[in-house]
C-alpha cells in the first residue's frame, strides 16, 4: 500500500515523531470547527486508489490472522475482568470524541451497537439513546454495563454472524480496543455494513495495549501506522463504504513555558508551579495513544 504509507508517513514525519492533523489533499480537514472542542485530528482519509485490490478481493491469509494462542476464546474470557484496558487519559479522549461525533449524525435518539462489549461502554451520558446493544464474551461483564438496554453473549471469532439484527438497525457501531483480536474481520465488517443505517458510522478504536497472545499475527508485527492501515483495509475489502478516515483522538497539551531564572529567583513558587504543570502535561501526552478508523455507510 505505497500510497497509504506515504500519506501516513508524511503526517508522522512532519509532526516530529507524533501523529499530526494531516489529510489527503482531496479531503482536507474542516478548519472552521471550534478548536477548543475539536479533540479528534484527522490523520488521513482513504479511497479506492489507496488499496491494491477492490472490494471483495480479500488479501489476508490464515497466517496473517493466526494467533499465539488459538484456543477457544470462551476459555480465555471465562472469568469476568472488571478493569479498564486503557489509561484515564485515553478513556477521557474516547468519551470526548463520542460526544463530538454523535451529534453530527443529527438523530433524535441514537441506536448503538457496542461490539466486543464489556462492563463499560464509555458512551457520554448527555446524549439521547434508543437501543444500546452489547455483544461480548462474558455475561457478568455485560450484565454490569448500565448503558446497555440489551446484550448478547457471542464469540465473534467462532460465530461472526449478526443475524439477530435486521438490516439498517443501528446508527453507530463501536468497537473499543478489540479489533486486533478479530480472526474473521471480513465477515464481521460485512455484517457491520449490513446492519448500519445509511449514513451510519462504524468506529473502530484502538491503542497500543493488547493481550498479545490473542492479537492476530499481522497486528503484532505492525506499528501504529501499520495498524491504522490494517483496519482501513478491513473496511475497503469488506463492503462499499462511503468513506474511510483515520483519526488521532488523544488531545495533546502544550508544555507550559518555563519561567526565566530571574523570575524564579524573584518568586521561587513559580518554579514549583511550572514543574507541577509540566509534569502533568508530560503524563497526559505520554499516556496511551488512541486512534479511530471510521467508516461511513
Amino acid at each position: 500500500y505505497p500510497t497509504i504509507m506515504m500519506k501516513l508517513a508524511v503526517a508522522t514525519v512532519v509532526a516530529a515523531g507524533s501523529v499530526s492533523a494531516f489529510t489527503s489533499p482531496s479531503k482536507a480537514l474542516n478548519t472552521n470547527r471550534n478548536k477548543a472542542l475539536y479533540y479528534s485530528k484527522t490523520i488521513c482519509s482513504f479511497d479506492d486508489s489507496d488499496f491494491a485490490g477492490k472490494t471483495g478481493d480479500w488479501p489476508y491469509t490464515e497466517a496473517d490472522l493466526n494467533r499465539l494462542d488459538n484456543s477457544v476464546d470462551t476459555v480465555f474470557y471465562d472469568a469476568p475482568r472488571f478493569v479498564t484496558h486503557i489509561d484515564d487519559g485515553a478513556i477521557a479522549a474516547l468519551s470526548a470524541f463520542y460526544k463530538e461525533e454523535f451529534p453530527s449524525l443529527n438523530k433524535e435518539k441514537l441506536d448503538v451497537l457496542d461490539l466486543c462489549s464489556s462492563w463499560i461502554s464509555h458512551l457520554p451520558e448527555d446524549i439521547s439513546y434508543g437501543n444500546v446493544v452489547g455483544v461480548g464474551m462474558n455475561a457478568k461483564e455485560l450484565e454490569a454495563n448500565k448503558q446497555l438496554t440489551n446484550h448478547f453473549v457471542q464469540d465473534l471469532n467462532t460465530n461472526p454472524d449478526l443475524s439477530q439484527f435486521e438490516d439498517d438497525s443501528f446508527d453507530v457501531i463501536c468497537n473499543v480496543v478489540s479489533v486486533d483480536y478479530l480472526t474473521k474481520p471480513l465477515e464481521i465488517f460485512q455484517e457491520m455494513h449490513r446492519i448500519l443505517r445509511p449514513g451510519g458510522v462504524s468506529l473502530m478504536t484502538f491503542s497500543n495495549r493488547m493481550f498479545a497472545t490473542k492479537a492476530v499475527a499481522m497486528w503484532l508485527q505492525a506499528d501504529d501506522i501499520g495498524r491504522i492501515t490494517i483496519v482501513a483495509s478491513y473496511y475497503n475489502y469488506s463492503a462499499d463504504w462511503q468513506s474511510i478516515e483515520a483519526l488521532d483522538i488523544k488531545e495533546k497539551q502544550p508544555v507550559p513555558e518555563r519561567p526565566s531564572t530571574a523570575e524564579i529567583m524573584k518568586n521561587p513558587s513559580l518554579g514549583l508551579a511550572w514543574m507541577t504543570a509540566a509534569g502533568a502535561v508530560q503524563k497526559n501526552n505520554g499516556g496511551d495513544p488512541m486512534f479511530v478508523v471510521k467508516g461511513v455507510k
